[in-house]
């Protein structure tokens, strides 16, 4: 049974796309950058082993937006500033 169920058919669809038009003009079509993106900030936020406090999704997107920037000032504070030295 080929292609016969929903995710079978966006796969498919996707791979036919991808194949036509090429795989970095299909990311940009898709938005898969920003997403891969916002998959890899979850990620960090996950490996602090850290969980949403809060159960209301409308208190949820500022907690998270709390976390995210907190981690960008502490990995701003944690990476070497290099300066060329002629």
């Amino acid at each position: 049974m080929e292609g016969g169920l929903p995710a079978a058919r966006a796969r498919n669809d996707i791979l036919r796309a991808s194949k036509r038009f090429g795989r970095a003009t299909w990311k940009q079509w898709s938005g898969y950058h920003a997403r891969s993106r916002i998959e890899s900030r979850m990620r960090c936020f996950k490996s602090f082993d850290e969980r949403i406090a809060s159960r209301d999704p409308d208190r949820q997107t500022p907690e998270v937006h709390i976390r995210v920037a907190l981690m960008d000032r502490f990995n701003a504070l944690g990476t070497a500033e290099i300066k060329r030295v002629a």
